[in-house]
């Protein structure tokens, strides 16, 4: 791009996806989408404060597109990101597991430095970005 002094700005450097997701939790998402009592466009996923580690994940349907969401799309479905949770999901890998006594989202989660040992909760430091 061409500035009015004539320089040329760069160009910007790419945005890392800030998650990515297993076919299993893409699959998972994409049933969730479709069998919805209501339309909704993918799902939430989120940071709360909480717990006995500090901080939990939060997944939930998403009716609208906030215009602070940071939207991935993955496997043919989408998921939004809460503008607050960016820094510690960079680098995310969101799987879905299925045992003989639950069924839930997995974060894999580089950035994540501690968790309870009922598994509920997690402690979690922003991630490290080159400059």
């Amino acid at each position: 791009m061409n500035l009015s002094d004539g320089t040329t700005r760069p160009k910007p450097r790419p945005r890392p996806q800030v998650m990515r997701l297993t076919d299993a939790a893409a699959a998972r998402i994409d049933e969730l989408t479709k069998r919805a009592d209501s339309e909704i466009v993918g799902l939430r996923v989120g940071i709360k404060n909480g717990g006995c580690a500090g901080q939990s994940y939060t997944v939930e349907y998403a009716h609208d597109i906030l215009p602070t969401d940071e939207v991935v799309q993955d496997k043919g479905v989408k998921i939004l990101v809460d503008p607050k949770a960016v820094m510690f999901l960079l680098g995310t890998e969101m799987d879905y597991k299925t045992d003989k006594m639950s069924a839930q989202f997995v974060f894999n989660n580089p950035n994540q430095t501690g968790a309870c040992g009922c598994g509920e909760s997690v402690q979690l430091t922003p991630a490290k970005v080159d400059s």
